[in-house]
């Protein structure tokens, strides 16, 4: 996600601040600009493995600690430790409302699916057997006899879970030789387009440069939109930031940030430095909107471009989203995109179109990009590379490990991803505050206009080139825009100009924000206990001289690479589009980033009884059943192959052939706490996961026949998990059946 640059016309005067004053702001043109590698992207010969990858998921030991590949093959459950949730017994099934009839045992609503193969990204592939089936070191699953009651009929049945693999659906290999990939980097302050076939040009990688409002070329046009006061669009991108302030009219920005987690779950945890969203409008409305101007424009430069080559209604789309995104902000976007056109039905009978648009994260992305560098900066296979993808609103991180020989590249995230609101806007902001510090007694300089002209003086020329302790004694000038009340010395104001040393600057708006970075990287680098061979940096941010300065200074001494990869500020842009491209995944497992977590009912145990007692109640069959207990499908920090699928068995009864729905609450929890009970305060309600059963086969043919004391139907659900997105599947006698639909709250 870039965030800022320089056009291709604009020669790069440093510090422009300092022995004369800022251009007139009437234009905008900090943006990433042209250079030679902007528009040509040499890609390597891809290979296809001779050999399938196998199903990789694990769980960590103890999610607290980070992932050691030397121990990946071993399974979470040993003894019980008191206060953890249950371990998964083996085989059968999960029922809700009730057992069968025939076993007269108690009921559970849900049961977790925790796989039992493993996947080493330091040690290869685990080996296969002549069946096809993985063979793997770690001894059978054996529950704790304590924790699982005996199987007999008077007891519940125990869970069985499979896990597949799903080389159609996330990160799929594209069927059609010439189809277009197109990505799109949705930035906080910038975003770009970037394409790419197989027929064109050899498959490099091509970006749009050329932007209504401008005759010059940008790498990335400004995330905004102008509003008339009937809410509807005047101006987008340079043409909506260039504008001039009218009566009536609203120009928005930096809206992506409404979707932060924190801020969809509490509407008071947005940031108060915001822009007011205008009457009537919500953020999913404007990412709409910015999305179909950007969409639209991006058609017809393409078409201009390439003529009729391609078919861009069949184009896959590549959306990139922050790290620290949660299932629900991806699929508001995912909803916003497809509302936007992004991708559409193209014929009679497309019925998986929506399939055609695929969301990943920022760091994979920029991991794609880097990744096919020449040589990756001398790193070896078997050796760690982390990712700081530092943009505009967001900064994302991510370690990945080298699996692959080099002309075979496979890289693997060694831990879960994080991210943070810390990116070169919160500069601005802070240095938008600091003027208002600084003027508070001349109120004349700091109406909305006046305080604009500043932030953009400080964006155009300082912000990125700004050295830090070098420049403390260095005075930095930005003209007022107006001239009234235009000479105090106390405050700084000169002739018309406000003066401010480089050390209250570095002091009140750099250190904040970039320290922020340096812990965000610092925490990241302790979640993996091997060495981080190198950290690369992209996204606009890294092109900020006391950024870069500072993480040599606190890291130079345990990395043995920190660079800025070419084209960092379109890392992202770029090897999202890689990414649709590729004929093989080149990340090829994820870290599951938090855990996804069921309610369930339980036989009560020993430690239910000293713990929650008030939650233990008779069934039918005056068995004690504990209510409220969780089980975990995915633990946080899970391996998981990429588009790799944790499935569960269920059992539902229904009273006639019209209770056909089963409704279970997925939870979610970011914490590294293992919890047992859903009052324990760390968890997160994340849907409502609704399942129709009217089609399947066995529920028909029970449904079709009188039933007094009603029928079960057997099923399986399953968990289909990315980088980015998280997606519900019902099978049936082991094959998809369809989709499920998740309810998100609000």
């Amino acid at each position: 996600m870039g965030c800022c640059g320089e056009s291709v016309a604009k020669p790069n005067d440093q510090y422009n601040n300092r022995g004369q004053p800022p251009q007139q702001p009437s234009v905008v043109t900090q943006q990433p600009g042209y250079h030679p590698g902007a528009q040509v992207y040499e890609k390597p010969p891809l290979l296809t493995p001779t050999t399938p990858a196998p199903p990789a998921p694990i769980h960590q030991p103890n999610p607290a600690q980070p992932v050691n590949p030397n121990t990946l093959g071993q399974l979470p459950w040993g003894p019980h430790v008191p206060g953890s949730p249950s371990p998964p017994p083996q085989g059968g099934f999960q029922f809700q409302h009730g057992m069968p009839p025939s076993a007269n045992v108690p009921m559970m609503s849900g049961f977790p699916a925790m796989p039992n193969a493993a996947y080493n990204p330091a040690n290869g592939p685990v080996q296969h057997n002549l069946s096809g089936s993985a063979v793997f070191s770690s001894p059978p699953l054996h529950p704790n006899p304590a924790h699982v009651p005996p199987r007999h009929m008077s007891t519940s049945p125990s869970l069985s879970t499979t896990i597949t693999n799903n080389a159609g659906e996330f990160g799929k290999v594209l069927s059609n030789e010439g189809r277009m990939s197109i990505s799109i980097d949705f930035g906080t302050t910038f975003s770009g387009v970037a394409y790419a076939s197989s027929r064109i040009h050899s498959g490099t990688i091509q970006q749009i440069l050329r932007w209504p409002g401008s005759f010059e070329t940008f790498r990335k046009v400004p995330t905004c939109l102008l509003y008339d006061e009937h809410g509807q669009v005047m101006a987008w991108g340079l043409e909506a930031k260039n504008a001039s302030p009218m009566p009536g009219t609203y120009r928005c920005e930096w809206f992506k940030l409404f979707l932060e987690p924190r801020a969809l779950r509490d509407e008071n945890a947005v940031d108060s430095r915001l822009p007011q969203l205008p009457p009537g409008k919500t953020a999913i409305n404007l990412i709409v909107d910015f999305l179909s101007c950007l969409w639209e424009y991006a058609k017809e430069e393409i078409t201009r471009e390439i003529g009729s080559v391609a078919d861009l209604n069949t184009a896959d789309v590549i959306l990139t989203c922050p790290a620290a995104w949660d299932a629900k902000g991806c699929d508001m976007m995912r909803a916003a995109a497809i509302d936007a056109g992004l991708v559409q039905s193209a014929h009679a009978g497309d019925a998986n179109w929506r399939d055609r648009l695929q969301i990943i994260t920022e760091p994979e992305a920029a991991a794609v990009h880097c990744a096919r560098l020449t040589d990756l900066h001398k790193l070896r296979p078997s050796q760690n590379f982390m990712i700081c993808d530092a943009g505009g609103g967001t900064v994302d991180l991510a370690v990945y490990k080298i699996t692959g020989q080099m002309a075979n590249l496979e890289i693997a995230e060694m831990c879960a991803r994080s991210g943070a609101n810390c990116g070169s806007l919160f500069l601005d902001l802070r240095f938008r505050e600091l003027v208002r510090t600084l003027l508070a007694d001349h109120p004349a300089h700091l109406d909305p206009a006046s305080l604009a002209y500043f932030m953009h003086a400080f964006s155009q020329t300082d912000k990125l080139e700004f050295k830090g302790e070098s420049d403390d004694e260095t005075y930095f000038h930005f003209t007022c825009f107006n001239v009234d009340d235009p000479h105090d010395p106390s405050v700084g104001l000169i002739n018309g100009e406000l003066a401010i040393p480089g050390t209250l600057i570095r002091r009140e708006v750099f250190d904040p924000v970039v320290n922020q970075v340096l812990e965000l990287i610092e925490d990241q680098s302790r979640r993996v206990d091997q060495r981080i061979d190198a950290l690369l940096l992209v996204g606009g941010f890294a092109g900020s001289e006391y950024l870069f300065k500072k993480v040599e200074e606190r890291f130079s001494t345990r990395m043995r690479v920190i660079a800025r990869p070419s084209d960092a500020d379109t890392a992202t842009l770029r090897g999202a589009a890689l990414y649709g491209l590729s004929r093989k995944l080149v990340v090829s497992t994820v870290i599951a980033p938090r855990s996804y977590i069921m309610k369930v009912k339980l036989p009560a145990e020993p430690e239910d009884w000293i713990k929650r007692p008030a939650y233990i109640k008779e069934n039918s069959a005056s068995v004690p059943i504990c209510e409220n207990r969780l089980q975990y499908l995915v633990v946080k920090g899970a391996i998981l192959r990429k588009g790799q699928r944790v499935k569960t068995k269920f059992c539902k009864f229904s009273q006639n052939g019209q209770d056909w729905n089963f409704v279970a609450v997925l939870y979610t929890s970011d914490t590294d706490k293992i919890m047992r009970y859903t009052d324990e305060g760390e968890t997160m309600e994340l849907c409502k996961w609704t399942v129709d059963l009217s089609t399947l086969p066995s529920f028909r043919q029970n449904a079709s026949v009188p039933q007094p004391n009603g029928f079960y139907t057997e099923f399986e659900l399953g968990l289909e998990m990315d980088s980015a997105e998280v997606r519900g599947v019902l099978f049936y006698e082991g094959q998809e059946w369809s989709r499920v639909v998740f309810d998100f709250f609000n």
